[in-house]
């Protein structure tokens, strides 16, 4: 689907228009062969949207009335010449332009896999429900997820999207409400958790399946993300698991590392907007700063396993990152980067990243569990990391047509 629209001046409430629809099977030259049959009556164009889904375009277009005594006229030529082109032609009067959109404005976007018609159903119902109006809908992708987008007015951003989170979660599809303007567009700072949500791994996990202790130190990981326990005890407890080991699995647990499908399309499109990227993590630096190279990251935080002689010694050393540390982090980031907090974005899917999460101005739960997902201002529970771009209005053919760009 693709869409286009302009508006010309400001037109007197009272002023006659017509609305002239044009529908049928799209082909080159319908934009221009309408407006040519226009121009011969002299009227202004004071609006135009056009939509092209699956090869049918429907083609609207609001002028100024033309001369008294001339209406009739280009009624019977604007049909003639749609019928000419196998087309539709409807042409309603009225007065002005198009009716104000209501105060506060914002964006839905919707994922689903797959987006049902009784999910987008009840998503449309309950921005009714609330009070918003949708004024335009577009679809942002089709795979891996299909996406799309709702231009909503009438309604405040926070009650919308309050609205909204619990109807999401029945229907089983993902929604995220963001308030429009052009500070969408200028988030510039997106700061991601590293374990199990850049990379598919607890990287403590696998260092301890080379201790021989995993089954102990999953426990303990289990119940420090679901906040039922301190996180700088549970690292301190699980390191401690560690010590003895030698150096070399550092290399092998690099190797191991598995990215998470769509990470590098996210991080690759993010740069090309002029993105700033970055990590935070309760994992090690050993791993994080690895991670940073390769992917071309501007930050990268995390804990430091100390190495004595060539081994492991059960304990982490300089400053913690708790959940307090990646929210204190996400602000230094800002900081360096020159970014206002408003204008980040935050992706993480355990406990110890809420904080950071409810900082950023965009703080998504990435298949997170419940509780970060009921905290966090929106969630993602498809497996596929790139559709975080969805939620900033980037398009899957503008990826696409960025990687063509590139490979040519």
């Amino acid at each position: 689907m693709s869409a286009e629209q302009t508006s010309s001046f400001d037109v007197p409430a009272d002023l006659p228009t017509l609305l002239v629809k044009i529908f049928g099977k799209d082909r080159p030259g319908i934009t221009a062969g309408l407006f040519d049959t226009l121009a011969a009556f002299s009227v202004d164009v004071v609006d135009i949207e056009q939509v092209v889904t699956r090869g049918r375009m429907v083609l609207c277009a609001l002028v100024t009335e033309p001369d008294r005594g001339l209406e009739g006229e280009l009624r019977s030529t604007v049909h003639s010449w749609a019928e000419s082109m196998k087309m539709q032609a409807e042409i309603i009067s009225g007065l002005g332009d198009n009716r104000p959109r209501g105060l506060g404005r914002s964006l839905v976007t919707v994922l689903g896999h797959p987006l049902t018609a009784e999910a987008t159903a009840a998503v449309a119902a309950r921005i009714t429900r609330a009070g918003g109006n949708i004024d335009r809908i577009f679809r942002l992708a089709k795979y891996p997820v299909t996406a799309v987008e709702f231009a909503v007015s009438g309604v405040e951003t926070e009650p919308l999207r309050t609205a909204l989170v619990t109807e999401a979660a029945a229907l089983g599809v993902d929604v995220a409400v963001v308030a429009a303007g052009l500070h969408r567009r200028a988030q510039r700072l997106v700061v991601m958790d590293v374990d199990s949500t850049l990379i598919q791994d607890e990287v403590i996990e696998l260092f301890a399946a080379h201790a021989g202790c995993a089954d102990k130190v999953a426990e303990v990981t289990a119940s420090a993300m679901r906040g039922e326990l301190d996180f700088e005890q549970s690292l301190h407890a699980r390191v401690a698991l560690l010590a003895g080991l030698d150096a070399s699995v550092v290399d092998k647990v690099r190797n191991e590392v598995r990215l998470t499908p769509g990470a590098r399309t996210l991080i690759r499109t993010l740069k090309r907007l002029g993105y700033q990227v970055g990590v935070v993590s309760g994992g090690f630096t050993q791993v994080t700063d690895d991670l940073r190279d390769r992917l071309g990251l501007d930050f990268a935080q995390a804990n430091t396993l100390e190495i004595v002689d060539g081994k492991l010694t059960g304990k982490v050393t300089g400053e913690i990152v708790d959940r307090a540390g990646k929210a204190r982090l996400l602000r230094r980031f800002a900081a360096e980067a020159g970014v206002p907090l408003a204008q980040t974005v935050a992706i993480g899917d355990g406990a110890n990243d809420l904080d950071m999460l409810n900082a950023a101005g965009l703080g998504v739960a990435f298949n997170a569990k419940p509780v970060v997902r009921e905290a966090a201002h929106t969630a993602v529970n498809v497996p596929f990391l790139d559709t975080v771009l969805y939620l900033l209005g980037v398009t899957r053919e503008e990826v696409e047509a960025a990687d063509t760009h590139d490979e040519e």
